[in-house]
């Protein structure tokens, strides 16, 4: 009897690796990086154990142990000393990021700077947009938005991430680069960015937890799939050339949405509250972190991310490394 075992291709290591169906590589990992206003600073994250505040005259020390790491691309979030209502640090040539980027390129020209392009962790009501009578003003946005982008290509960015999830964004930012002549800057879109809860850590990092009410009339209700195939294809149809889905592992079925429905490569973003959660756990010792760091990353990879944005991008690249996973 022909008997169908699927068990032979698992029969020892070097034949589970040729079977191996998902593929990772270390050239696919983000990591995330906070710069704060001010000089020499290194100074450790509570809320994100493992990570450091840079300065942008510092973050060249953490640009090298990222390389160390073999992680070529990082996402810069800028921490200023001021706020105001319309978020003009954000756009501003000597604004945190911006030094950051011209430092970075200055030294690592290699590195490829991603930026996320958000006025939230500028404002004083820490909303991410204009606000007028106590709500969030879409078109009022748009051009600040399109704004902080462009200042951010200028310092020498590589591309773009706007996340505040502003109706016709991606055309605004699209238009105004291109009207500089910046016409090869990718866009890498917030396209389905839900009103998660799993954002704490992060909020107390950046210090962006709005000041009243939510963000859940701009960010997606978390009940909806189909909407999030139409953010995706009306990003694609202003100029998006990446499509982000965040948060990650409660969105598995929608990274495999828009793996199935589009053609550009998509973006998974391990966020702050997954990253937390699992260093919680072990250390309460219920888990193995490395094991569940390893596992949940392949999940989004499995499920049609082709980059993560990742807190654990040093460590996932030393586990492909080793051949644990990839």
């Amino acid at each position: 009897m022909n008997a169908i075992r699927p068990r032979r291709l698992r029969n020892d290591k070097n034949i589970r690796d040729l079977a191996r169906e998902t593929r990772i590589s270390s050239k696919a990992l983000i990591l995330p990086l906070f710069i704060k206003e001010g000089n020499g600073i290194i100074e450790p994250i509570e809320s994100l154990e493992g990570h450091n505040y840079y300065s942008p005259d510092t973050v060249q020390a953490g640009i090298e142990d990222i390389l160390n790491a073999n992680v070529k691309s990082v996402l810069l979030f800028g921490i200023p000393d001021k706020k105001d209502d319309e978020g003009s640090g954000a756009y501003s040539e000597d604004g945190v990021v911006q030094k950051a980027v011209r430092k970075i390129k200055e030294r690592y020209p290699e590195i490829t700077v991603i930026t996320d392009v958000c006025m939230c962790e500028y404002t004083a009501n820490g909303h991410c947009g204009i606000v007028k009578d106590g709500k969030v003003i879409n078109d009022l946005t748009l051009p600040y938005i399109a704004k902080i982008a462009l200042s951010h290509v200028e310092a020498g960015a590589d591309i773009v991430a706007p996340s505040d999830m502003m109706d016709n964004r991606v055309a605004e930012i699209r238009k105004t680069l291109e009207g500089k002549g910046f016409h090869d800057t990718p866009i890498m879109s917030y396209s389905v960015k839900y009103a998660s809860s799993f954002y704490g850590p992060f909020r107390d990092v950046a210090k962006s937890a709005p000041a009243f009410g939510d963000r859940k009339t701009y960010q997606m209700d978390y009940h909806n799939r189909r909407e999030a195939l139409k953010e995706a294809m009306l990003d694609i149809q202003e100029g998006a050339d990446i499509l982000m889905v965040k948060p990650a592992m409660a969105y598995l079925d929608i990274i495999r949405e828009l793996k199935d429905k589009t053609q550009n490569p998509i973006c998974a973003y391990s966020v702050s509250g997954e990253y937390a959660m699992i260093k919680s756990a072990a250390k309460l010792g219920l888990v193995n972190e490395y094991a569940v760091m390893c596992e949940s990353a392949v999940s989004m990879f499995r499920a049609g991310a082709d980059m993560l944005i990742t807190y654990y991008a040093k460590k996932l690249s030393k586990a492909i490394e080793k051949g644990d996973i990839g």
